[in-house]
Order: structure tokens, then sequence, then C-alpha cells
């Protein structure tokens, strides 16, 4: 379980994820400054770490030069002087998101501007790969020059792993793993694997997922947002479903059925399949639906799990579930996978009929929209821990 993961599913309305996370790695470097000058070593950044003072702030504000459209908040900034000259470094961190705005520029300009600087660097550090030549080739152009270095996360990842002797930074990992920011540049065997049977995986978890388990689920619920499991869903939370929603245009409540916990930081554990129903921790009936929930997980405790009930403000939710390896077993892995969908389905309409006192209604496919985009991972919900 990650302390900073569940910190953050605390946070009203869209998740910061990366000024979250930015925080994070800013308070961390500044209690380690060994470890922050062990890092600009180690690629080069910096050349001596003969330094006599370290200062790091967050959220740092610039107003805007006259080149510029508006004002702009530095990620990190990090002084470094060593009585005599200074060194000025920003960091523009990305998790999901890409530079917009021509940020990274405007930042150069910034930059190249600051009075009574001897080394200016600008470090654009990300998760996914998002190559920046041009900005390179315009920080060289600049007088005075910029320095400008592209790393990855995972790099940090891996010299921080080395280096992780204390809470803090064992929780730092923790959360980047779960973000996927551990990832190297290497594909290893079990990638291979991924990679030639990608498809054919694919295939049997839609079949899963298509015809009679769509029927079902548009029966009990009025609809399938999209038609069709999302491979977006696959990618930011975790997860492969067909879902609806039970209050239009939006997440307040809403239920999935398919398949949880894809992407496990432990390759000996397997996903979940079932259905998940879930309340936002801005709806206005949260509370009525929390009260039907808990009486559900009192009822029946060997079939729903409970996922944040107890937290607020958070995400919480019920689940219907069981492990993949339950299903290993089987000489037909699609139909008993169907099976239990299809009964998934039945069990959480039953406990709709029985518990809740008011109406849902399922959003259909032509009612969804532009929320349904999930172009980011911090606008929808994700799956929550278990309390």
């Amino acid at each position: 379980m990650s302390l900073f993961t569940n910190l953050l599913n605390l946070h009203l309305g869209n998740k910061p994820r990366e000024d979250f996370f930015t925080e994070i790695v800013a308070y961390f470097l500044s209690l380690n400054n060994d470890i922050l000058l062990g890092w600009l070593k180690h690629h080069s950044i910096i050349s001596d770490d003969n330094y006599s003072s370290i200062k790091i702030s967050t959220q740092q504000e610039h107003k805007k030069l006259e080149s510029h459209p508006d004002d702009s908040r530095l990620d990190i900034a990090v002084e470094l002087s060593d009585g005599l000259n200074t060194d000025v470094i920003f960091i523009e961190s990305k998790i999901g998101a890409k530079d917009g705005n021509n940020a990274l520029r405007k930042y150069a300009d910034i930059l190249s501007n600051l009075p009574n600087v001897r080394h200016r660097i600008l470090i654009y550090i990300t998760r996914d790969y998002d190559p920046k030549q041009a900005i390179k080739e315009y920080c060289l152009e600049l007088s005075p020059k910029i320095n400008f270095f592209q790393l990855r996360w995972y790099q940090f990842y891996s010299f921080l792993e080395k280096r992780a002797f204390d809470i803090l930074s064992q929780e730092i990992l923790i959360f980047m793993r779960k973000n996927g920011m551990s990832h190297t540049n290497q594909f290893s065997s079990v990638d291979l694997l991924t990679m030639v049977n990608y498809n054919k995986t694919l295939n049997l978890m839609e079949s899963t997922l298509s015809e009679e388990v769509q029927q079902e689920f548009k029966l009990a619920f009025g609809g399938v947002i999209k038609g069709a499991a999302s491979r977006t869903q696959w990618k930011w939370d975790e997860r492969y479903i067909i879902y609806t929603h039970f209050s239009p245009s939006t997440w307040d409540l809403w239920c999935g059925v398919g398949y949880f916990d894809l992407n496990p930081s432990n390759l000996t554990d397997y996903p979940y399949l079932g259905i998940f129903l879930q309340v936002s921790h801005k709806f206005g009936q949260r509370p009525k639906i929390i009260e039907s929930m808990q009486k559900i997980i009192n009822d029946k405790p060997n079939l729903w799990t409970p996922s944040n009930l107890k937290v607020l403000p958070a995400w919480s939710g019920i689940f219907y579930r069981k492990s993949l390896q339950d299903f290993l077993s089987e000489e037909n892995h699609v139909s008993a996978i169907k099976l239990f969908f299809q009964e998934s389905i039945k069990e959480l309409k039953t406990v709709q009929e029985q518990y809740f006192d008011f109406p849902w209604k399922g959003v259909s496919t032509e009612e969804a929209t532009e929320v349904d985009k999930e172009e980011d991972l911090d606008t929808s919900p994700s799956s929550v821990a278990e309390v």
C-alpha cells in the first residue's frame, strides 16, 4: 500500500498528480542535498559539488517577459552557491501530460534573463518519451545560453533505488512504481512475451466482455458508454472494463465490469475480475450511498469487498470480484469468465434493488459527453485502496 497514493486519493476534485509528486520530490531533495548533487553529477549536469548553500523552491512564480503571453510558474527551482558564484536550475516535471504552451521556451527565456548567474540549467524530466531537440537548440542560441537536459523519471528511480535507506525514499519509490515511473528503456523477457502475445490476450479479454455480457449489462443498467471496453482505462487506471454512469455527464456514481489491477508492481500478483460500484467524494447523495454500501458489506461480507468506505473525502466503492487465478483451473477460461461477469452484473442489480432507495439510470453511448475522453488519469476516478 502506498502512503502517497492514499493521500493523493483524498484530494478533492481532480487529482493534481504532477504537483503532488513535485512537492514530495522537492522536499526529499531539500532534506538530502547529497542525493540531489549526486544525481546532478551522475548526469553530468554539474561538474563539482563544492556548494555552501543549496535552496530549493516549488511553484515559483515569474512575471511574464515582454515576449510572453502570460506569467510562468516553475515546478522546481534550485539555487546552488559556493559563496562567490550562483548556479540556477529550473526543473519541469511531467508524468502523464506533455509540455504545452511553449512552457520550456518561456523557462529558458526567464533563465537567460536572470542577473548574476554563472551556470543556467533547464531540466525537462518526464515519465514518457517526449523528445525536445528544438528546445535544446533554442537554449544554445540564447545569450547567455542555457544548458538543456532531458531526463526520464525511470532514471531517477534507478538512481534513488540504490540510496533508498529511509521510509520517505521507500515511499517515493512505491509511488513511482504505482504511476509507471520506474520502467527502464530496456525490453525484459516479460515485455517480449507481452509484445508477441498482446493481440491474443486482448482478443480473449474482448471476447469475455462482448455479446452476452454486454447485453446483460445493458439490460441491467441501461447502456454501455462507448459501446466497448476501454483501452484508455487500461493504460491510465489499470483496468479493462465496460462501464456506465448513473449521474449524467459525470463520474459521480458509476459502475464497471471487467478486469482490474492489470499492472501490479509484483509479477506474482493476479488481476481481479468482477464488477465495481464507485461514488465520488463530491456527490450530493454520497452519504446515503455509503450507508447502503456499508449495509451490503455487513450483510454479504463473503461476496462484497469495500474500498475506502470509511475514508473522507475519497472515492469510495464496493467490489464483487474474484482473482484471475481462480479461473485458471477451468477447462474453458473464456466461458467461465463470461459466466462470472454475468453473475456479477446480476448480483449488483440485486443489491441495487434491495439496498438503494432511488432509481439508477445508466447513461447510454449517445448520452456520453466529453468527460469520457479519458485523456488524463487525473480527470477520472481510479481504483482505490481497501480499508
